[in-house]
């Protein structure tokens, strides 16, 4: 089994109060984890972890690629929808692109290329006409499906998802879940939800996150 992700025994949280404690786990090439847990529990906190956002107070995470420690992985991320600031002045195009940062060097511009990959990854969303529409004229669902095209626009190798479904209606969330059930045939995911009933339809692994990581039976 390709393992892509390594956490070895690791304590996280901010202010030097652990929210994650002694967390080992493993995220493999085809693995769909879910992720629940109660309100404060260190969800997202293991998600930052994950990402390398934030460090460890102690133990160890690790990318790998091909067998051997890499510096960095292609992982997507799709954030809360809470954190996004839907008033910032950026256009939808735009916004796909910035999932293309580190394809580039530091200050240089988006090149053709860069659009064909975004207008791409918004033509498999069902969302390329939104493509000249300013963010803040979006609805919850429409922006949803524009942060998910930023999040798999570098075609990554693990594509992490924070509530996805949080803050939009019922046809928008069907929609989501149809686009993630797609695109976990061609990377891993790790996905936080309150929906118990997808996670177990959709993952191949559900864990509890309240401090320590617990594997839930499925």
């Amino acid at each position: 089994m390709k393992k892509l992700i390594t956490l070895t025994d690791v304590t996280a949280g901010y202010e030097g109060r652990p929210q994650i404690s002694g967390v080992t786990l493993a995220v493999n090439k085809g693995d769909f984890i879910g992720i629940v847990g109660p309100n404060g529990g260190g969800k997202t906190t293991l998600l930052k972890v994950l990402l390398k956002l934030i460090p460890t107070m102690s133990g160890k995470v690790e990318y790998w690629c091909n067998g051997t420690p890499a510096e960095r992985i292609a992982i997507g991320y799709l954030p809360q929808f809470s954190n996004i600031d839907r008033d910032f002045p950026i256009y939808v195009l735009d916004t796909v692109m910035q999932g293309l940062n580190s394809r580039k060097p530091l200050f240089s511009r988006f090149t053709t290329h860069h659009r064909q990959l975004a207008v791409k990854a918004l033509e498999s969303l069902e969302v390329a006409d939104l493509a000249r529409r300013p963010i803040k004229a979006l609805s919850g669902g429409q922006l949803q499906r524009v942060l998910l095209a930023r999040a798999i626009v570098s075609h990554p190798d693990v594509l992490v998802l924070d509530e996805p479904n949080t803050y939009i209606d019922q046809t928008s969330q069907e929609l989501m879940m149809s686009h993630i059930r797609q695109l976990s045939s061609s990377c891993a995911i790790i996905m936080v939800s309150h929906d118990t009933e997808h996670l177990r339809d959709m993952a191949s692994t559900i864990v509890e996150v309240n401090e320590r990581v617990t594997l839930l039976p499925h």
